[in-house]
C-alpha cells in the first residue's frame, strides 16, 4: 500500500487529504519509504528531518485542513532557505549554514498546507557544476540542472512536487531529462526572498509535479492566484511551432517529437503553423548568457573574494567571463533585449502559444556534465512562462518532449493550454 501512495499526483493525493480518506502521515511514510529505497541509486537529497516531518504530518492529522496543499510532502531546492533544514547552495562555502527564516515560497507552501520532506540537491549556486545526483531513468545519465535533485525525485515518486528555480534552463531541462511536467511562471510573478540571488534580472522561480494540473495546483499557491487551480480550456489552440535558430542543435528524438506533436495536434483540432526564423534572434543566446554572465559576478563577489578556493573551475570561469563585462556594456545589454523583445511579444498577437524544443534530446551521460540550456535561454531573457510536456521517449529510453511558451504575465492560459496539448500529446 505505501509504495502505492506515493505515485500519487499531487491533485488525486490532497483531494483524498482533504477527504480525510488518506492520512498526512501514511502519505509521508509512503514517500519516505521510496526515498529509502532509491535515495542510494538517485542521490536527489541533500538533508531532511524525517522525524520532524513525520510529527508535523501528525499535527495536520489531528487537526482541520489548513489549505490547497494540505497534506502533501514536497522537496526544496537546496537554494531556498528553511528555517529548520540546513541550506548550502550547493556550496562547500555554506556547508552547515542555518537561515533564521524560510523563503517565502517555501513559507507559502507550508501556509497552505504542504510538508516540507526535505532539501533536494542543486548544483553550485544554480550553475553548471554537475551534481552526484542521477536520472532515476537510468543513473548512467545525468538528471539535468541546475535543480538537479527536484526533477529527479518528483520523477521517482519520492515526493509530488518540488520547488526549483531557473535563471537560463534549470527548470524546464531537468524537467525534459527527467520526465515531468517543470512550470517556469512568468518573471516576477513569485518572489524570490529568501532564494540565493544568481542573475537577478534572470532568476525565477518554479515547480516541478508529475501533470500540468499539479503544476497549476502548486503555483495557485506560489503565485497566490487560485483561478490557476481550474484549467479549462475549450480550444482549439493556435500554437506556433518555432524550432528556433539553435534546431541544428537538436538530435532526432527532439525532431521526431516535433514532427509527431505538429501533427497530433492539428489532427486534434488546433490551428499549427511554423514561425519564421529572424536572423537577428541568433544573438539573443549570447545575450542572455552575458546578462547571465555579469550579475552572476556581482551577486557571488563576496563568496569569490574569500572563499575563492571552495569555488570550482567551472563557475570561476564563468566569473571570469563577467568580469570582461562592464557596467555600460551591461545596460546596453539589457536594452537590447528589451528592444527586441516587441517581435516575440507580437507573436502571441498570432498564437496562443509556442511549442518549442525543451533540450537538445536526451539526457547526456552524468560525466558530461548536466546537458545545454541552449533551449531555455530566451524565454528566461524574455521573462516568459513555460512549461514542460514529456509525452515520448528516446532511443535510448529516456524522456522526450517539447516546452509550451506563453505571453508574459498570462500565465493561467497558458497552463490552461498546455493541458489541453498534453492530454492529446499522450492520447495520440
Amino acid at each position: 500500500m505505501a509504495m502505492v501512495l506515493n505515485r500519487l499526483t499531487a491533485l488525486d493525493a490532497v483531494r483524498m487529504l482533504q477527504r480525510r480518506e488518506l492520512s498526512a502521515v501514511q502519505l509521508m511514510r509512503a514517500c519516505f519509504a521510496r526515498i529509502e529505497q532509491r535515495e542510494d541509486s538517485v542521490h536527489a537529497w541533500v538533508s531532511m528531518n524525517r522525524d520532524a516531518a513525520l510529527a508535523h504530518a501528525q499535527t495536520l492529522d489531528n487537526g482541520a485542513i489548513t489549505g490547497p496543499l494540505h497534506g502533501l510532502p514536497f522537496g526544496v531546492k537546496d537554494i531556498f532557505d528553511t528555517a529548520d533544514l540546513p541550506t548550502s547552495y550547493g556550496s562547500p562555502i555554506y556547508k552547515d549554514h542555518r537561515p533564521a527564516a524560510d523563503a517565502d515560497a517555501v513559507a507559502r507552501c507550508r501556509a497552505a498546507g504542504a510538508l516540507v520532506a526535505g532539501k533536494t540537491v542543486t548544483t553550485e549556486f544554480a550553475t553548471f557544476k554537475p551534481p552526484l545526483t542521477r536520472n532515476p531513468h537510468n543513473t548512467a545519465y545525468t538528471p539535468g540542472g541546475s535543480s538537479s535533485g527536484s526533477a529527479a525525485a518528483v520523477a521517482d515518486f519520492m515526493v509530488p512536487f518540488a520547488l526549483g528555480t531557473q535563471t537560463a534552463a534549470s527548470i524546464v531541462r531537468p524537467a525534459a531529462y527527467c520526465g515531468v511536467v517543470g512550470f517556469k511562471p512568468s518573471f516576477g510573478t513569485v518572489a524570490r526572498t529568501g532564494v540565493k540571488s544568481l542573475a537577478p534580472s534572470l532568476d525565477t522561480v518554479g515547480c516541478f509535479t508529475r501533470t500540468v494540473e499539479d503544476a497549476g495546483l502548486v503555483a495557485s499557491v506560489l503565485m497566490d492566484q487560485p483561478a490557476l487551480r481550474r484549467l479549462d480550456y475549450e480550444g482549439p489552440p493556435r500554437v506556433g511551432v518555432y524550432r528556433t535558430p539553435q534546431w541544428r542543435h537538436t538530435l532526432p528524438e527532439t525532431r521526431e517529437a516535433m514532427a509527431y506533436a505538429t501533427e497530433a495536434l492539428a489532427r486534434a483540432g488546433a490551428v499549427v503553423q511554423e514561425l519564421d526564423l529572424p536572423p537577428q534572434y541568433c544573438a539573443l543566446v549570447q545575450l542572455q548568457s552575458d546578462i547571465m554572465a555579469y550579475e552572476a559576478t556581482q551577486s557571488l563577489a563576496a563568496e569569490r573574494q574569500q572563499d575563492a578556493g571552495q569555488i570550482s573551475p567551472g563557475l570561476l570561469a564563468l566569473l571570469e567571463g563577467g568580469d570582461t563585462i562592464d557596467a555600460q556594456t551591461h545596460q546596453a545589454n539589457l536594452q537590447r533585449a528589451a528592444e527586441m523583445y516587441p517581435r516575440v511579444s507580437g507573436w502571441f498577437e498570432r498564437f496562443d502559444v509556442l511549442l518549442t524544443p525543451s533540450a537538445p534530446g536526451e539526457a547526456p551521460f552524468a560525466d558530461l556534465g548536466t546537458g545545454d540550456p541552449l533551449f531555455g535561454r530566451v524565454w528566461t531573457l524574455f521573462g516568459l512562462p513555460c512549461i514542460h510536456l514529456p509525452f515520448a521517449t528516446g532511443p535510448h529510453g529516456l524522456p522526450v518532449g517539447l516546452q509550451a511558451v506563453g505571453s508574459k504575465g498570462d500565465d493561467h492560459r497558458l497552463l490552461c493550454i498546455a493541458k489541453w496539448l498534453h492530454d492529446r500529446l499522450r492520447q495520440a
